[in-house]
C-alpha cells in the first residue's frame, strides 16, 4: 500500500468485512477480460460465502479462474467541505469454490440471511425447501486481507 498513514490491520479488514453492505468481486473471464460484480456476502472464519444462479456468465468465469479479488466498503461520510470522502475498505485475495456439500450450503445461506434479512428468518425453512436445489453457493477463501482508512 502506498499510503501507509491509511493502511489498517487485519483486525480492522475483517471488521470492514463484516459490516459491509455488498462487495465487489473482480475477477477474469474465460477470454481474459477483467470482470467484476457487485454481492451480498457474509465471513465465516477464513471464508466469504455468497449466492448465485447455478449457471451463467458469472459462474463460467469463477469456473474458469478461481483466482479473485474482492473488495469491501465500510462507512462512508462525504465531506461537504472539501473534494473527498472519508471511507474504511478491506481488500480480500483468495480462491473461489463451488460449495456442493449440503450441510454447508444452508449453513451459508443460513448466515447469508441473518445478515442481511434478519427479520425474515421465520421464512427460512420454506425458502430453502423452494430454492436449494436452484441455487448455488460460492466461496472465497481469505488468503490475504488488508485494510485502509481514509480519515
Amino acid at each position: 500500500m502506498r499510503r501507509k498513514d491509511r493502511e489498517m490491520d487485519k483486525d480492522f479488514a475483517l471488521t470492514v468485512a463484516d459490516k459491509c453492505e455488498y462487495a465487489f468481486l473482480s475477477v477474469v473471464d474465460p477470454e481474459g477480460k477483467p470482470y467484476g460484480v457487485v454481492l451480498s456476502v457474509v465471513r465465516h472464519e477464513n471464508n466469504m460465502y455468497f449466492h448465485c444462479a447455478k449457471e451463467g456468465f458469472k459462474v463460467d468465469c469463477f469456473k474458469a479462474d478461481p483466482n479473485a479479488c474482492m473488495v469491501c466498503v465500510g462507512d462512508t461520510e462525504r465531506q461537504s467541505d472539501k473534494f473527498t470522502t472519508k471511507f474504511e475498505s478491506a481488500v480480500i485475495r483468495g480462491k473461489l469454490s463451488e460449495v456442493t456439500d449440503e450441510v454447508e450450503k444452508i449453513f451459508a445461506l443460513k448466515i447469508l440471511c441473518k445478515r442481511h434479512t434478519p427479520t425474515n428468518m421465520p421464512n427460512f425453512d420454506d425458502a430453502i425447501k423452494a430454492s436449494l436445489a436452484r441455487t448455488a453457493i460460492w466461496k472465497m477463501s481469505i488468503d490475504d486481507i488488508t485494510g485502509k482508512c481514509k480519515k
